[in-house]
């Protein structure tokens, strides 16, 4: 707690994507287009999975928890790193950025747990199909989602317990336009060093396990899926590579910047932008593409508030 006392830093400064005015112009517009349709598009696919009952079953309810959680992710730092491209001054306050890091790791660690439920789901669905119903109760779809989020929390207060007592007594320039922890803690003024190991094996080794983990669950299925030939397991084969798809994206940039967090590579803010931004984008799009009972149900959907938007003017 001594530490507290040599923190002397109040904000930091964000160096963003770019020096450039012009560059920061486009990429206003383009990231602000881009969040836009993030959070419509996750929007949609929640509204759609609860008011349409054939969808109610237990792999549309963990997609619509991810699809709620993207939304979330794109939101934690998106609209501040918007709004910074019309600024001069691209600040946070030191609360701020904490506060971006909790979120960013609570995000994070609930939607690595969401992807291995949706990965066991699927698991028994193709490989367990007469004790899938049993398994997948309405109880049991409800405690990985709550799961997710305990993991989430417990996972981004291991990362807070020592952080927000470092000091910051010199540099305040975070190379990125959100505060990641790698890149803040870098900036105390002691050596981070355990810090940094703590934070691998944490983080980037976690988020490299599971991955591990999830490649071989979606390699049992595909091989299951394979022995079989009728229009049912080319629908599973359809979705789980969907799923795979979505795994591989989120996983990929995590565990290149997290495994390691000391060293600094020009395309650190390319992945940065791409599992906090592109990713959320791309699950809808995945999903909804490759998916003809979603896409259905959001025709529905929208059928059904046209025509209501049409009595009402009438």
């Amino acid at each position: 707690m001594a530490w507290n006392n040599q923190s002397v830093v109040t904000e930091f400064i964000l160096q963003g994507l770019s020096g450039s005015w012009e560059l920061q112009i486009f990429y206003f517009l383009f990231f602000f287009i881009v969040y836009a349709a993030t959070v419509l598009g996750n929007l949609l696919i929640v509204l759609t999975i609860m008011s349409e009952p054939r969808l109610h079953s237990p792999m549309y309810f963990l997609l619509g928890n991810l699809s709620f959680i993207d939304m979330s992710l794109a939101s934690f730092a998106t609209p501040k790193m918007i709004a910074d491209f019309l600024s001069e001054h691209k600040t946070i306050s030191f609360e701020g950025c904490i506060t971006q890091i909790f979120f960013l790791h609570l995000l994070g660690g609930a939607e690595i747990v969401l992807l291995i439920s949706m990965s066991f789901d699927r698991y028994l669905a193709i490989c367990k199909p007469l004790r899938y119903l049993t398994i997948m109760s309405r109880r049991m779809c409800v405690g990985l989602v709550s799961l997710s989020w305990i993991v989430g929390i417990f996972h981004a207060m291991s990362q807070l317990a020592f952080t927000v007592n470092l000091p910051f007594c010199g540099p305040n320039e975070v190379d990125s336009f959100f505060c990641d922890l790698p890149l803040v803690i870098k900036l105390a003024c002691v050596d981070t060093y355990i810090l940094g190991v703590f934070m691998i094996s944490t983080s980037g080794m976690i988020a490299l396990v599971c991955f591990i983990l999830l490649v071989i669950s979606y390699t049992i299925i595909l091989v299951t899926v394979r022995q079989h030939s009728s229009g049912g397991s080319s629908k599973a084969l359809s979705t789980c590579s969907a799923h795979f798809t979505v795994v591989t994206l989120f996983f990929g940039p995590c565990i290149f910047i997290y495994v390691w967090p000391f060293t600094n590579f020009p395309i650190d803010k390319v992945l940065s932008v791409f599992y906090t931004i592109f990713t959320p984008l791309l699950n809808p799009v995945i999903y909804t593409l490759r998916n003809k009972d979603v896409k259905d149900s959001m025709r529905k959907l929208s059928s059904h508030v046209f025509k209501s938007r049409k009595t009402d003017h009438t």
